[in-house]
């Protein structure tokens, strides 16, 4: 009654069952052993258990199951043995058994489950071909770190033996400086359990069996199986792009120096302005070749005056900035000629038009200390911010026109009182614009920057550090060149004066009384005669060649004396050679050789001559100063 259950038992197993005795008989099989082995019953009853083993291992055979009738282990199923059955027809399949001893009054019994793994091998085999035929080298670890499976691109990249790495902790792979933070990452990632593609961002190292590192890039992914999980790391030599990577870094930053170096040139290094506190910065792109179209200058315009020209050709890169040195060199040029600002703008944008695919912005202020009038013409740039005596921050209010290369479109210009100790605040786009934030917003945050620099302290050169601090908080990584201009409204000198005369020719000699009186109270005496003659020779050409009206100024430096003599005509004097007979045609070949300098400069009431005279205990006497060129215009 009791055999009953146990065969009902042995017939529901989902594996072959074969029961044997101490001398390997076949006492019981299953039906699942029938359909397994091809065999029906009747035919292994009795039988020894070797009819059911190939051939190639029944000689070792008997040794093995006499061993095991000693020792009675339960042996598990799996357990690290490559094991074949026979089937019917003489087919060899791999199989996996599991031994169980079993005690009866008979004697003793084995028990044997027989599982057909035919599809498992076959899945293994072609898992393996794939790891094989895998073009970097795999590596499979447990999740205690253990090698336990590598593929021959392994052997060939770490220079071991297959042997050598399976069972072995993965560190053997990874070099010394890092053993004793890997574990902790190792655990890390098994706990996570996500994939890390490669090239994950990571700096990552190997270790040969010479003691070697290399560069590696490594994807991980995680295997889940029914021994737990596995990880799968897939490794990749990057020794040769690394190597191509440092020669392209390194070449990038030679061309990008000869381009940084050929931008510096083009865009020069503005002399200060005698009189005016200016600072400046200027930084490269941080991104790309790191040149772009950024420039600014600051031109003495003579008489007093002083030029502020700030611009930005749009887009980056060496193209950009040739036509910026293009642009500084026409716009310092004709600035030089004291062509008010309207003018300078529409000459530029002829330039400009003539240049393919081309668009500029550019703002030039004109300031007359004397007057605390600052003229402004925009072409498309960002609005100027001023810092006034107070503290506050506000936009000057200026008529923005289009871009020069737009064409046909008037520039107009605007004349402003500004506070003497004022601070002009000029830059470009770089500064302001980014890509996540409104522009407005920006220039409205470098407002408050400014604002809060200026109560700091009065230095521009501090207050520039603290500006370029606030709007670029990270200096690495700027995508566009960035220019910040500060410049401070001098005080009006106190030596100055004018004298608002007719165009007729008594002006000429109260003209000459106004000078001697100025003269005198200046303590300026030995510069009388000089100074009253050539004034006589501007302000007879004014009578005879202008209109009204005209006005005499005379301003005193530390250096220099100027006398400026202004009219309604806009028509400048030109150079000609005079006859022996004639008594015209020599007043600028005078200033040629008794002033120190000299020039012209277009007003919106007309134009301007003017000439400077070094102050008798000045350093810049005639002897040790330059003067003017061929043409007049001051240098």
């Amino acid at each position: 009654m009791a055999e009953e259950p146990f065969r009902a038992l042995l017939e529901a197993a989902p594996d072959a069952m074969v029961i044997v005795d101490d001398t390997g008989v076949i006492r019981l099989v299953n039906a699942q052993t029938e359909a397994l082995f091809g065999h029906p019953r009747n035919e292994l009853l009795g039988r020894p258990i070797e009819m059911l083993v190939p051939e190639r291992f029944r000689a070792q055979h008997p040794g093995h199951r006499l061993g095991y009738s000693a020792n009675q282990q339960v042996r598990p199923m799996g357990a690290n043995l490559d094991l074949y059955g026979l089937r019917r027809d003489g087919a060899e399949f791999p199989v996996e058994i599991s031994i169980s001893p079993l005690q009866t009054p008979d004697g003793l019994l084995i028990s044997a489950a027989v599982r057909d793994v035919s599809e498992r091998k076959a899945a293994e085999a072609r898992f393996r071909a794939l790891l094989e035929a895998a073009p970097d080298a795999i590596v499979i670890v447990d999740d205690t770190g253990t090698i336990q499976l590598v593929n021959a691109q392994t052997e060939a990249l770490f220079g071991y033996r297959r042997e050598e790495l399976l069972g072995q902790q993965v560190e053997i792979l990874v070099p010394k400086r890092f053993h004793p933070h890997h574990p902790t990452h190792r655990h890390g990632y098994v706990d996570n359990r996500r994939v890390r593609p490669m090239g994950a961002g990571l700096e990552l190292y190997g270790l040969r069996r010479n003691g070697a590192e290399f560069p590696v890039e490594i994807s991980l992914s995680p295997l889940e199986t029914p021994d737990g999980t596995l990880v799968s790391a897939a490794i990749r030599d990057v020794s040769e792009r690394k190597k191509a990577e440092d020669q392209l870094a390194e070449l990038y930053e030679q061309q990008r120096h000869v381009a940084l170096t050929l931008q510096r040139s083009l865009m020069g290094s503005p002399a200060p302005l005698p009189g005016m506190d200016t600072s400046s910065r200027y930084f490269p792109a941080r991104q790309g070749p790191g040149v772009g179209g950024d420039w600014f200058d600051l031109i003495a315009l003579g008489g007093g005056r002083m030029g502020v020209l700030i611009g930005d050709v749009m887009g980056r890169g060496l193209e950009a900035a040739a036509v910026m040195g293009q642009l500084r060199s026409a716009s310092h040029a004709l600035a030089k000629t004291g062509m008010p600002p309207w003018q300078l703008m529409r000459a530029l944008d002829a330039v400009v038009s003539e240049l393919p695919d081309q668009l500029v912005t550019c703002c030039y202020p004109v300031l007359d200390p004397d007057e605390s009038a600052l003229t402004v013409c925009s072409a498309g740039h960002l609005p100027v911010l001023v810092v006034d005596p107070t503290g506050q921050v506000r936009r000057l209010p200026v008529d923005v026109s289009v871009p020069l290369g737009v064409g046909d479109v008037p520039h107009q210009e605007i004349r402003l009182t500004v506070p003497p100790g004022s601070v002009l605040a000029l830059y470009t786009d770089g500064l302001v614009e980014t890509p996540t934030s409104d522009i407005e917003l920006q220039i409205d945050a470098l407002a408050i920057a400014l604002e809060k620099a200026a109560a700091d302290t009065t230095c521009l050169e501090r207050a520039a550090d603290c500006v370029l601090t606030a709007l670029l908080p990270d200096p690495q990584d700027y995508s566009d060149d960035v220019t910040l201009l500060l410049a401070r409204i001098p005080p009006a000198p106190v030596t100055a004066v004018s004298a608002l005369l007719p165009a007729q020719p008594v002006s000429v000699r109260e003209g000459r009384q106004f000078l001697r009186r100025t003269l005198r109270d200046w303590h300026c005496e030995t510069l009388t005669d000089t100074a009253c003659l050539l004034a006589s020779e501007l302000l007879s050409n004014s009578v005879r060649h202008a209109c009204d009206p005209l006005r005499l100024r005379l301003r005193r430096t530390r250096d220099e004396l100027h006398i400026e003599v202004c009219d309604g005509s806009p028509v400048l004097p030109r150079a000609r050679t005079a006859g022996p007979d004639e008594e015209s045609g020599r007043g600028l070949a005078l200033l040629d050789q008794l002033a120190s300098t000299w020039g012209t400069l277009l007003a919106e009431e007309g134009k301007a001559v003017w000439f400077a005279l070094p102050l008798p205990d000045s350093p810049h006497r005639r002897g040790e100063s330059t003067s003017g060129d061929a043409s007049g215009a001051p240098e």
